[in-house]
């Protein structure tokens, strides 16, 4: 028999009255992450950039989508320590002091074209790993409590970079392997609560970050975002509460195995 569309509607709202924050939402899987939230029902949702106009025309979109959704848009610079505090007191306050759901996806590449390590200069590559790094664990220190009672998802956005050390990669390279390793302290801190951390490598896709990084490539051959929100869904769904301490690459089927339990 088949569902009324308004009962289907319901039970394909996979994160149906959760409260979530993305950070890098303005743009590319960010902004992919959002609206796709948004169609999974969830309740709140806190938005960061570092520039608002963009998140207001996202708020927009958002609206079009689930009218009665409750949106924060936060423009901050995950570099500062004091506006990464901030965006996690803004968070709370509009997401009820709750929350289930944390897309660390923000980054920053650095100076383009990306110079070698040698000719590095230490403020670009300190900034890098401020945004990178330092600001995914603030984020996860100072949201922690909001998590810990109802049980929770942390996802971090990973790179193909940050297992391997490619000529030319420099910062944005050591940040992300910094933040695997920081992922894995996490979850393994977190092991006994009911707070799981994973970490996603969404694998090359076609946003402005990737065309800036290869120039001479084909974005064109490169995964559009939105073909990749899959994996971050169930991370963050009751149906991901088995899988915690993960590395998951988003463009490789394997993962799906994970589904069944």
């Amino acid at each position: 028999m088949q569902l009324p569309e308004s009962i289907a509607e319901i039970f394909m709202k996979r994160l149906a009255g959760k409260f979530a924050l993305i950070t890098g939402a303005s743009q590319g899987l960010g902004r992919e992450l959002a609206l796709t939230y948004a169609r999974q029902g969830v309740r709140g949702l806190a938005l960061v950039a570092r520039s608002k106009e963009p998140l207001e025309k996202l708020q927009l979109e958002i609206d079009r989508i689930a009218p009665n959704l409750k949106v924060a848009i936060i423009d901050a610079d995950l570099g500062s320590t004091k506006d990464v505090e901030r965006v996690a007191a803004v968070t709370l306050a509009a997401c009820e002091g709750r929350l289930h759901i944390l897309v660390n996806n923000a980054s920053t590449l650095g100076p383009v074209p990306m110079p070698y390590l040698l000719d590095y200069p230490v403020e670009d590559f300190q900034q890098v790993l401020n945004v990178n790094v330092i600001a995914p664990f603030l984020l996860i220190q100072n949201l922690l409590a909001a998590m810990i009672d109802q049980g929770g998802s942390i996802i971090n956005v990973t790179s193909d970079a940050g297992r391997v050390g490619y000529p030319g990669w420099g910062a944005y390279g050591i940040s992300k392997f910094g933040l695997e390793g920081l992922s894995q302290t996490w979850a393994a801190e977190l092991a006994k609560t009911d707070v799981r951390v994973n970490w996603v490598d969404p694998g090359n896709m076609n946003t402005a970050m990737h065309r800036d990084a290869e120039p001479n490539e084909d974005p064109t051959a490169w995964a559009d975002p939105a073909a990749v929100t899959d994996i971050f869904v169930f991370l963050a769904s009751d149906a991901g509460q088995h899988v915690r301490g993960e590395r998951l690459e988003a463009q490789s089927k394997w993962w799906a195995g994970l589904q069944k339990g």
